[in-house]
């Protein structure tokens, strides 16, 4: 997926006529902390609440304000996962993109990331979530897959995030099952670490919980 395919239809543009009281009024609207102030076309940087209340301008058009206006962007050809490591890296509730002729597109808020990572993890489709605990230089997806398809289920989703040893990884798969019995016995049998295993619906909600709220603190909104 890429920076175009992300872009929201509602949060807007600032234009340099418009106050800082109508900025502050569009953030609160679409809860965000930056917007994007652009000429036609030409993306002139973001503008955050923080810069607003500072200087105390609420009536004056942001075109008078005395900023040297802070201005990331993506270009619309990027991978929607470098859109995710500059947010989280900047800390930005709104990521400017850009065409390959540094046109301004649009953007692409939180709740676009947030609904990104709900269909990255399958969250909507049933099934159950196995959580293996490796080493590094021992992961292989080949073979992951073939134990999970050898008991009639297919792999959702995958993804891998390292453990608490640096050289360990956790591998999260979501499978079209809810019954892991035999899926789980297969891993034990492999000689896997099994860390967790979520069958029901009420742990699956918890786990659900868990990795959103460690998605929020990696973006940092």
């Amino acid at each position: 997926m890429l920076a175009k395919d992300l872009l929201s239809d509602t949060i807007p543009a600032l234009k340099t006529s418009d106050t800082g009281a109508r900025a502050l009024s569009w953030m609160e609207i679409f809860r965000v902390s930056h917007l994007p102030v652009v000429n036609n076309r030409e993306f002139l940087g973001l503008i955050s609440d923080t810069d607003i209340y500072d200087l105390g301008m609420m009536d004056e058009p942001i075109g008078n304000y005395k900023l040297s206006l802070f201005s990331p962007f993506v270009f619309d050809g990027q991978h929607i996962y470098e859109v995710i490591e500059i947010a989280s890296r900047l800390k930005l509730t709104v990521i400017p993109v850009l065409d390959e002729e540094k046109n301004f597109q649009g953007v692409i808020g939180q709740s676009d990331l947030l609904a990104l990572f709900a269909g990255l993890t399958a969250i909507s489709e049933q099934g159950g979530i196995l959580v293996l605990e490796m080493s590094q230089h021992d992961y292989s997806l080949s073979q992951i897959a073939q134990i999970v398809e050898s008991n009639n289920s297919k792999i959702l989703s995958l993804y891998i995030t390292n453990a608490d040893d640096a050289n360990r990884i956790e591998v999260t798969i979501k499978i079209n099952s809810q019954d892991l019995a035999s899926i789980l016995k297969t891993f034990d049998r492999y000689n896997y670490n099994i860390k967790a295993s979520f069958m029901n619906d009420e742990n699956l909600s918890s786990f659900y919980q868990n990795r959103y709220d460690q998605f929020m603190r990696y973006l940092d909104v």
